[in-house]
């Protein structure tokens, strides 16, 4: 069973991403990380909604993107 967009949602914040409040139509919603504005991730769908496949990929990469980003600043 996919995870729930909700889900997906709070991996972005246990990343440091944060929504931004502008832009987004209907359940669209645009995630930046504060440190790497160019990570940009838009989630569709509604907290309690089946996450899409496409989705979970491209919320995996952004968070892994930004984890090996603040390693490197750390070394």
């Amino acid at each position: 069973m996919p995870p729930k967009i909700r889900e997906l949602k709070a991996d972005l914040r246990r990343a440091g991403f944060i929504r931004f409040t502008t832009g987004g139509k209907g359940s669209h919603e645009t995630w930046i990380h504060s440190a790497y504005p160019d990570l940009i991730v838009v989630v569709a769908g509604h907290d309690g909604d089946d996450s899409q496949h496409y989705l979970i990929r491209d919320v995996r990469y952004a968070v892994a993107l930004a984890s090996e980003r603040s390693k490197e600043e750390r070394s």
